[in-house]
């Protein structure tokens, strides 16, 4: 049943004076975009009909066949907490899905690969449930566009003030986050200086696609207001650990956790195993989409808490794959490798793709690593035959680019578009100059 029809939005507008509603989606790289209209112009937009220039967003069309709509899901409709700057009233939004001018869904839409890939899901008896984990960093934002990343924070994991100097921001991140029904968990300073990280509640897949755009939004938007920057780069700061987003995910049969088995001895499922065999298979092709950026790959690098191994365990944390203890209704996996500069729609789909793949292959996982993984010397991880993720931008794109399972999964424009736009940050990359080789090489040579 759904949360909220026209109606209620409607009449909910009137009554806390919502003057503005900003009509979301994103591109297909993951940023968030935004159609704003008016009191006025409500109806019109709760009825589909809001139309925009899409050969202007990254990876959707060509001019010709520019003409997009966008189709508000009213489910996701929410207030945020705070006034519009003019002070005339409260702003609140709506997510959308976006749709070709003939009525039918736009396959470049990022939230549509997603619902795809949840309808094959559920052809397959399944429900797709997953918790987002992602971390952050506050810096101070010093007005003149020059950042920097020297904060005095001193903290570390779960320190508290006065070494954490962003215990009050996250904690008014906190409270907005519930103000918009969003179910906090817990937060906490994390590993490094600066380093930040919120819980927000378990939910299907969509919904929590949904939610981590809505997280990212609100603590940038809070931290401004506190003189901080917020970042979710993956690796802002050399020597110090990176930003992830793990990922938490079950699926499920009806009201019965599917992953769960009490008969085995690590109380999983054949589903579970083979859900783990299938993510593990695809795990280097989906790297670019989980791992988007030049940046990411300087987290993925040993010797901090992000996973580089294919390796699955339910006792040790430098695996790729943890089985987190909690079993029942709380039975779940957790990949690791994730950070949330992905597009969450994309990220989402290629991890329920894999696994439903394993389970439609009957695949076998590899035996567990109980390790850590961090301490196998590079002859004993030959002779057990651990693989590695990809450890460049480069070699990311190539073993995308060359597999025909993300194709599949993503559908060939997303697949294309998002190859191309992959390559061009590539190229910008490599032709610039990096302030290292300024340093190194302007005096000595």
């Amino acid at each position: 049943m759904s949360k909220y029809t026209k109606e209620d939005i409607l009449r909910i507008a009137d009554e806390k004076n919502i003057r503005f509603l900003r009509l979301q989606f994103t591109d297909v790289l993951g940023a968030l975009k935004s159609l704003e209209v008016t009191r006025s112009q409500f109806e019109q937009a709760l009825n589909n009909e809001c139309t925009f220039d899409g050969s202007n967003i990254e990876g959707f069309v060509r001019v010709e066949e520019s003409d997009m709509c966008l189709y508000p899901d009213y489910d996701t409709f929410s207030v945020f907490p705070w006034y519009s700057p003019m002070g005339e009233g409260k702003v609140a939004r709506v997510m959308c899905d976006v749709y070709g001018p003939e009525g039918m869904a736009f396959p470049g839409d990022p939230r549509y690969i997603l619902k795809k890939a949840l309808k094959k899901a559920a052809y397959l008896g399944f429900s797709f449930n997953v918790g987002a984990e992602c971390e952050f960093y506050l810096f101070p934002d010093n007005g003149d566009g020059n950042l920097s990343t020297e904060t005095g924070d001193r903290g570390g994991y779960f320190d508290i003030g006065p070494v954490d100097k962003g215990e009050e921001c996250r904690r008014e991140i906190c409270s907005i986050l519930e103000e918009m029904d969003f179910g906090v968990e817990g937060s906490h300073h994390a590993v490094a200086p600066s380093q930040h990280e919120i819980g927000f509640a378990y939910d299907d897949a969509l919904r929590t696609a949904d939610n981590v755009l809505t997280f990212k939004y609100v603590v940038k938007s809070v931290a401004q207001q506190h003189g901080f920057v917020a970042t979710f780069m993956p690796k802002p700061i050399f020597g110090q650990n990176g930003s992830g987003m793990h990922l938490n995910m079950s699926l499920f049969k009806g009201l019965k956790n599917a992953f769960y088995d009490e008969s085995d001895q690590n109380a999983l499922s054949q589903t579970a195993y083979k859900f783990v065999a299938g993510v593990m298979e695809h795990s280097k092709a989906m790297t670019l989409v989980l791992n988007p950026l030049v940046n990411s790959y300087r987290r993925l690098v040993p010797g901090y808490e992000a996973p580089v191994h294919l390796s699955w365990s339910s006792k040790n944390r430098s695996a790729l794959i943890r089985i987190p203890a909690s079993r029942g209704m709380g039975t779940r996996i957790e990949l690791r490798s994730p950070d949330a500069a992905c597009n969450p729609y994309l990220g989402l789909a290629a991890c329920l793709m894999a696994g439903l793949d394993g389970i439609e292959r009957e695949l076998t996982p590899p035996p567990a690593t109980n390790t850590n993984i961090f301490k196998i010397g590079r002859r004993q991880s030959d002779q057990v035959k651990i693989e590695t993720l990809p450890g460049t931008l480069e070699e990311a794109i190539e073993l995308y680019e060359n597999d025909n399972f993300m194709k599949q999964c993503l559908g060939e424009h997303v697949f294309n578009q998002y190859m191309y736009s992959k390559k061009r940050e590539l190229n910008a990359y490599r032709s610039s100059i990096s302030q290292w080789e300024i340093e190194n090489y302007m005096y000595k040579y």
